[in-house]
C-alpha cells in the first residue's frame, strides 16, 4: 500500500477533522486503519481482527465521531471495553480525536468507584459513553442510562469480554440499542464466541484482518528449559542477565503471582502483583505505580492486565507456559512498541514441551532455546527501579492538577524538571515519580511546604 493511499487525506472527512488528525501526530493510517476506515464511515458493519497497540482506536474513534449530533446532549456511541484501565485509556484518545469538534461530551462508566457523580453526569448530558459491561448495565437496570440514541455501538477488545464472562451482558445491551445502528467489533483473536455474538446482532459484517504490528525482528523470543521446582529462582536470574527497566511476569494463577512476588522481593526486586483479589484503589495504585517506573517488576496473570497498554516496556516473562497460543501472542506483543526492541523469555518445564510446540506452530516458526545456566549477572549493582512515587493526599476534587504539583517541586522547592517523572492525578490523591535519590528530599520539603497555597499530606509508596 503507498503513502498516498494510507494518508487520511483520502477519507471523506471534513477539513477540521484532518488539521486534528495531523495536529495529534497521526502522519499515516496504521493497517488497520487503512482497512476499516473507508467502510466504517461508510455505514458498514466491522468485525476487525487487530492486536493491541495497532491504532484500532482511531479506526472507530473516528467513525463515530463523524455520526454525532453535537447539539443533542444524548449518548449517541457506546464502547464496551473489558477493564476500567481500556475504557480510561480509550476515553482519553476519543477525547483527542474529538478536538475537532465543539463541546464534544466523552464521559467513562466503569466499575470500582462509586455511581452517583456517575449518574450526575449522565443527568447533564454525554455524547459518547465508554465503559464496562457490568457498569453499564448497572446504569441501565437503574433507568440512569438510555441507549435509545445510540447510532454506534464499539465492542472493544471483544475476545477479553468473552473470556471474563461478559457474554450475556453485551448481548443484553446490544439488544436495547436501535437496531438501524453501526455495530464495530474488535478482537485480537477470533474464537468462535466471536462470530456467534456477530450473527446475534450485527448486519452483514465486513470481515477485516491485519498482520501483528510486531516484526518478529523486534521481538526477541528465548524460551528456558527448566525444571519445575527452579522456576521461581530463574526469573530472578532473567532480570539479573538481561536487566530490563520495565517486566511483566505473567503467571496462570493468582496463587502464583503471590509466590512469586514474595520470591522477588526477598531477592531484593521491586516487585508488584496484579490479580482479581485485588481492591479498585490497590489495583490502581500498582498500575500507575509500574507504569512511572517505580517498580522494575509486574507480576500479572493475563485477566488482570487485559487492557493495559504500558509505554517502554523493555520485556515479558512467560513464568508459567500459557496452554492458548494466541494468549501467548498476546503476552509477548506488549512490548517491542512503536519499534524499540523487546525481549520476551519463557520459561518452559518437560511437562509444559506440547504447549511451547503449539506456540512454535501457531507462530510458524523454530524458538530460540538456551539453558538457564547462561544467565549470569550482568553487574553486582541490584537491579533496580529508577523511581519512587510519592503519593499526596488532595486530587481532582480538591482541584489539584499536575501543574500545580510540579510548579511547587520546581520553582518553590529546587527540583530539577528531569528529575520528575509522571504525575497522576486521581479523585482523592495525586501521584508523583521522582528519581530514586531524591526521593526522600522531595518527601520532607513537600511535608514542609504547601501545594497551592496549602500544606499536604505526603508519603512515599514502597513494597
Amino acid at each position: 500500500m503507498t503513502e498516498a493511499t494510507t494518508s487520511f487525506a483520502t477519507l471523506p472527512l471534513p477539513a477540521a477533522v484532518l488539521a486534528n488528525l495531523a495536529a495529534l501526530g497521526y502522519d499515516a493510517m496504521t493497517p488497520i486503519q487503512a482497512a476499516s476506515l473507508p467502510l466504517a464511515l461508510a455505514g458498514r458493519d466491522l468485525i476487525a481482527q487487530a492486536r493491541t497497540g495497532s491504532g484500532k482506536t482511531a479506526a472507530f474513534g473516528i467513525p463515530l465521531l463523524q455520526r454525532l449530533n453535537q447539539r443533542w446532549f444524548a449518548p449517541q456511541a457506546l464502547v464496551l471495553c473489558p477493564t476500567r484501565e481500556l475504557a480510561d485509556q480509550v476515553a482519553q484518545e476519543v477525547r483527542r480525536l474529538a478536538r475537532a469538534e465543539d463541546n464534544i461530551k466523552v464521559l467513562t462508566l466503569c466499575g470500582g468507584t462509586t455511581i452517583g457523580p456517575q449518574i450526575a453526569s449522565l443527568e447533564h448530558g454525554a455524547h459518547v459513553i465508554i465503559g464496562t459491561p457490568g457498569r453499564v448495565m448497572d446504569h441501565l437496570d437503574r433507568g440512569t442510562l438510555s441507549l435509545d440514541a445510540i447510532n454506534c455501538l464499539v465492542l472493544d477488545e471483544a475476545d477479553r469480554m468473552l473470556d471474563m464472562g461478559f457474554v450475556d451482558d453485551i448481548t443484553a445491551v446490544a439488544k436495547l440499542c436501535p437496531p438501524e445502528r453501526l455495530t464495530l467489533l474488535f478482537s485480537a483473536t477470533y474464537p468462535e464466541g466471536i462470530q456467534k455474538l456477530a450473527r446475534q446482532f450485527m448486519r452483514n459484517p465486513e470481515q477485516v484482518t491485519v498482520a501483528g504490528q510486531h516484526a518478529p525482528a523486534k521481538i526477541r523470543q528465548v524460551f528456558y528449559e527448566i525444571e519445575d521446582n527452579e522456576r521461581l529462582h530463574t526469573v530472578g536470574r532473567l532480570l539479573d542477565h538481561w536487566r530490563p527497566v520495565g517486566t511483566i511476569a505473567f503467571c496462570n494463577t493468582k496463587q502464583q503471582c503471590r509466590d512469586l512476588t514474595d520470591v522477588l522481593r526477598a531477592e531484593g526486586y521491586s516487585a508488584l502483583e496484579l490479580h482479581g483479589d485485588l481492591e479498585q484503589r490497590e489495583r490502581d495504585q500498582v498500575l500507575i505505580r509500574f507504569a512511572n517506573r517505580s517498580c522494575s517488576v509486574l507480576v500479572a496473570t493475563d485477566v488482570a492486565a487485559r487492557g493495559l497498554d504500558i509505554a517502554k516496556l523493555d520485556a515479558v516473562i512467560n513464568v508459567d507456559v500459557t496452554p492458548d497460543p494466541e494468549v501467548h501472542v498476546h503476552r509477548i506483543g506488549r512490548t517491542g512498541r512503536a519499534d524499540a526492541e523487546g525481549h520476551a523469555f519463557s520459561l518452559v518445564s518437560r511437562r509444559e514441551m506440547h504447549r511451547a510446540t503449539a506456540i512454535e506452530r501457531e507462530l510458524g516458526r523454530e524458538m530460540e532455546w538456551a539453558s538457564p545456566d547462561t544467565l549470569k549477572p550482568a553487574s553486582a549493582e541490584p537491579l533496580v527501579a529508577p523511581m519512587v512515587t510519592v503519593q499526596i493526599l488532595g486530587g481532582k476534587k480538591e482541584k489539584m492538577r499536575p501543574g500545580d504539583v510540579l510548579g511547587a517541586l520546581t520553582k518553590d522547592m529546587g527540583f530539577a524538571g528531569a528529575q520528575i517523572g509522571k504525575i497522576n492525578v486521581t479523585d482523592w490523591n495525586t501521584y508523583v515519580a521522582v528519581e530514586r535519590g531524591i526521593a526522600e528530599k522531595v518527601l520532607s520539603k513537600l511535608a514542609a511546604g504547601a501545594v497551592k497555597g496549602r500544606r499536604v499530606k505526603v508519603r512515599l509508596l514502597t513494597d
